[in-house]
């Protein structure tokens, strides 16, 4: 690791100062900025965007930034502003599609459960906006079988995890045997096994009820088949840095 590259040092700087701006404005920057679930009232086109250089505290963007600078930096010096830049925001649009798909299939299984129990289409906007139903009709659907749609809907999302998912990838393929020292236990690890295992640990917690936290874990996901896919397509293709000058 030497000093921080240029495209990465911007984009540090960026994640810094939209996170100063929430500490200003708060909710509203995250209303305007954090991604939310298409149908949701507050969603705006430039979400799927901006929501990268959102984040939830202090802990939240200083674990990113640190990830972005340690394995971005390298990327960077080896394949140039221009194609690290794609890669890096297409990893954040994948992280954000794949996420957002799991979301509409939670939306989705409510949305039908009220549909078949009669509700119309303006109740059922109404319900998922307000969160207000008959009693009765929750106390029959299950009040835990609406809840997943709810939050579903309401979902806001924040971070360059996802981006940083695919950079993550693309460092353990082509650099796989750099030894990274764990934080908990302290032991060293090489990138290509830490990373299967990061993205083993996010399918864990994205299937199972079991959660550390307000975590997008399939946009980690998205973002890692999107890293992945695009560093297979590039090898098979000979990509190089040539045509992205």
């Amino acid at each position: 690791m030497g000093r921080v590259s240029e495209i990465v040092k911007h984009l540090i700087i960026i994640n810094v100062i939209f996170y100063i701006a929430s500490l200003v404005f708060g909710e509203l920057m995250y209303d305007l900025f954090a991604m939310h679930y298409p149908k949701n009232s507050t969603f705006f086109l430039w979400q799927p965007l901006s929501h990268m250089f959102m984040h939830g505290d202090t802990t939240h963007i200083l674990f990113n930034m640190f990830g972005l600078w340690m394995f971005g930096t390298p990327l960077e010096q080896m394949w140039g502003k221009q194609k690290f830049i794609f890669f890096y925001l297409s990893a954040g649009f994948g992280a954000v599609l794949i996420q957002t798909l799991v979301y509409h299939y939670d939306v989705l299984s409510v949305t039908q459960l009220l549909i078949d129990n009669g509700l119309s289409k303006n109740e059922i906007n109404s319900f998922f906006e307000t969160g207000r139903l008959n009693t009765s009709l929750i106390q029959a659907l299950g009040e835990a079988n609406l809840a997943s749609g709810i939050q579903s809907y309401k979902a806001v999302m924040v971070g360059a995890s996802g981006a940083l998912y695919g950079i993550l990838v693309g460092f353990a393929m082509l650099f796989p045997n750099v030894q990274l020292m764990l934080l908990f236990p302290p032991i060293p690890i090489k990138a290509k096994y830490l990373v299967p295992l990061l993205i083993l640990f996010d399918l864990f917690f994205g299937f199972t009820s079991y959660s550390v936290g307000p975590i997008a874990h399939f946009a980690h996901i998205g973002g890692a088949i999107t890293g992945f896919i695009m560093m297979w397509y590039w090898k098979k293709n000979q990509f190089n840095n040539k045509r992205w000058n």
